[in-house]
């Protein structure tokens, strides 16, 4: 668990104390789940601000320390700003590490340029889905999942039942029948244009070579 913040609990409620809070840099959020009552709490803003900058921080296991009491949570949700660099609410779910737990995790694509569908077919590799939901321990939980495109042809697809997870680990989709498709390679039109013209014109120059068939032979 790389990240733990300090907080301390809510006094007062209300928009206009959000405000203020606010205004001395300090966020308002919240803890919920588990058998305790939710409680509200203020963080310092600048720490989770940058923190939200890290993909770790959004699927991970993070320790919050409030009046010195430590629990273990993951966010789930955050409001930003319309257009200040600025958090306005944050909200932390309570983990239990002996109970499984659905999260999402973002993938990870790689060797695109190495496959046959980028590097000598002229394909392009679009993104279908950017995470995926499991179900695991918290503790097992990955930070991310690899899709591997090394082998994908052009025309070619990955889906959910080709990704490699740790033991431990389920995608919720497959577990309720969904294959979804994760990843394409596409061929782009004007690539489809050119290729069908050079045949075209490979056509074109094999029956201008070829003897008539039709001409009377030569006495």
């Amino acid at each position: 668990m790389a990240f733990e913040l300090n907080a301390v609990k809510r006094e007062e409620m209300g928009t206009g104390a959000s405000r203020r809070l606010r205004h001395a840099d300090k966020l308002p959020g919240v803890i919920y789940g588990g058998e305790q009552a939710a409680e509200s709490i203020v963080l310092d803003h600048n720490p989770v601000y940058y923190a939200l900058k890290n993909e770790e921080f959004h699927s991970g296991l993070l320790n919050i320390v409030v009046d010195g009491t430590k629990q273990v949570v993951m966010v789930r949700d955050f409001q930003m700003h319309p257009y200040k660099q600025q958090v306005l609410h944050i909200d932390f779910q309570r983990v239990d590490m002996n109970e499984p737990m659905h999260v999402f995790v973002p993938l990870h694509f790689i060797n695109a340029d190495e496959s046959p569908a980028v590097k000598s077919q002229g394909a392009r590799i679009t993104h279908v889905l950017n995470d995926v939901e499991i179900l695991s321990l918290p503790a097992l939980f990955p930070h991310f999942i690899e899709v591997d495109l090394i082998g994908i042809e052009a025309g070619g697809a990955i889906h959910l039942s080709d990704l490699k997870v740790p033991d431990g680990v389920e995608i919720t989709q497959l577990a309720h029948g969904d294959n979804s498709t994760v990843a394409l390679a596409v061929i782009p039109r004007g690539v489809l244009e050119e290729e069908e013209a050079d045949a075209t014109a490979a056509e074109d120059a094999a029956a201008e070579a070829a003897p008539d068939a039709e001409a009377p032979a030569a006495e």
